[in-house]
């Protein structure tokens, strides 16, 4: 299989991959009907990366495919590293593919003397040569500002409702929000499962704790209704399994949960699976290893969604054609 694909205007579209999720990297590969391109990549030892493309990349337009899992400054580092070396092999154009984008929960200052890590992220990806950033579902709109450039910010959103039809009686379904700040995206879901109610939990957060809140009560009537918990990613499980103990404690007939980012890190998997909820449903925009799945949770691939936005770009059409307008 070739790793290059040819539009009618002889330009070059190229798919390289990071040492981060290189299974998903596959993925999209096999949508867009290429291979990657080689990449020698590998770490001396004192902890620096090397990379180096084994093609020419010339006038291509290049894709360089690495989501932020942990350990997360590595692959940020070996992401801009590729950017680099395409830049001085002298592709055409330049886009970082993220779908999960690192540092994207620091995207504000909350105290002072604090960074704002999300815009530097941004900064440092355009300095290293990305003219354009791809991404799924970042934390928080206000991200697409940070980039000097375009930002396709694609929704697993479409993708998760889908599934989760097959899951739950939608007739007698509640979306719920894990906080205040995420009931547009709730809004979103709800109205894709067939305009049901709508209700979020209030929760308190310790700014001086990482990954501390407490879910205080649930406002909306959840009593009988199945549940679906929506969120952009789960880490530790904390915030999750606290907002579902909420919702079964109003009353509520059963709690699915449907998040995009599966980060799933320290005591995450246990809570999850000691926790009342039926079932977890997440993307696979970062690797979920052996060792974090359990009974409960189901993984979806994000690998089409990726290989369509990525075809809409090099072939310059819409982006936001795939989700109906909306971004």
């Amino acid at each position: 299989m070739n790793t290059k694909i040819h539009n009618p205007g002889e330009r070059e579209l190229v798919l390289a991959s990071g040492r981060a999720h290189p299974q998903l990297a596959r993925d999209v590969a096999r949508e867009l009907g290429i291979d990657l391109l080689p990449v020698s990549a590998y770490d001396f030892a004192n902890s620096e990366t090397y990379v180096r493309y084994g093609d020419s990349i010339r006038d291509a337009d290049v894709f360089v495919l690495q989501s932020h899992a942990a350990p997360v400054n590595q692959w940020i580092m070996e992401q801009l590293l590729m950017l680099d070396a395409a830049k001085r092999a002298s592709a055409r154009t330049i886009t970082a593919v993220c779908p999960f984008y690192g540092y994207a929960r620091q995207d504000k200052k909350s105290r002072g003397r604090e960074p704002i890590s999300a815009r530097l992220v941004a900064d440092l990806l355009q300095t290293a040569g990305a003219e354009r950033i791809m991404s799924v579902d970042l934390h928080t709109a206000q991200i697409q500002g940070f980039f000097d450039g375009p930002v396709d910010h694609l929704w697993a959103l479409p993708l998760l409702v889908e599934y989760v039809k097959t899951r739950v009686d939608t007739s007698n379904v509640t979306v719920v929000s894990p906080d205040a700040g995420r009931i547009r995206v709730a809004e979103q879901w709800a109205s894709k499962l067939g305009g049901g109610p709508l209700a979020f939990v209030h929760k308190t957060r310790d700014v001086t704790k990482p990954n501390a809140s407490k879910a205080n009560r649930v406002v909306g009537d959840v009593a009988g209704h199945d549940c679906v918990l929506v969120d952009d990613l789960i880490d530790t499980g904390g915030t999750i399994v606290e907002g579902a103990n909420v919702l079964m404690d109003a009353g509520a007939k059963s709690v699915v949960v449907a998040a995009t980012h599966g980060v799933l890190s320290e005591l995450a998997i246990q809570r999850l699976q000691d926790s009342p909820i039926k079932e977890v449903i997440v993307t696979d925009t970062l690797p979920i290893s052996p060792e974090q799945h359990f009974p409960k949770l189901t993984v979806l691939s994000i690998a089409p969604v990726l290989a369509a936005a990525i075809n809409e770009v090099f072939n310059g059409g819409s982006v936001t054609s795939l989700f109906g307008g909306n971004t």
